[in-house]
């Protein structure tokens, strides 16, 4: 792993005890643990995008066309 013998990462991890104490350790693996998750989900996501981008046989998403509100303001705005 990285080069490391057993005993590196022995003398990191009690370092990382030392500093940063019992209670607070399981608070900081849990929030790496979601930041991972949600960097894979984002890695996930864009793979997929690229790959609907890059695929001739799925038709692009229809454009969205204004609202009967929305035109009417817009005419009403003009006219003025």
């Amino acid at each position: 792993m990285f080069g490391m013998g057993p005993w590196e990462i022995l003398v990191i991890l009690l370092i990382a005890l030392l500093l940063f104490g019992a209670k607070r350790i399981p608070e900081i693996a849990q929030g790496l643990g979601k930041g991972i998750t949600e960097f894979k989900r984002a890695v996930r996501d864009v793979q997929g995008e690229i790959e609907n981008a890059a695929d001739p046989s799925v038709p692009p998403p229809p454009k969205q066309t204004n609202t009967t509100q929305e035109t009417t303001k817009t005419q009403t705005e003009t006219q003025s």
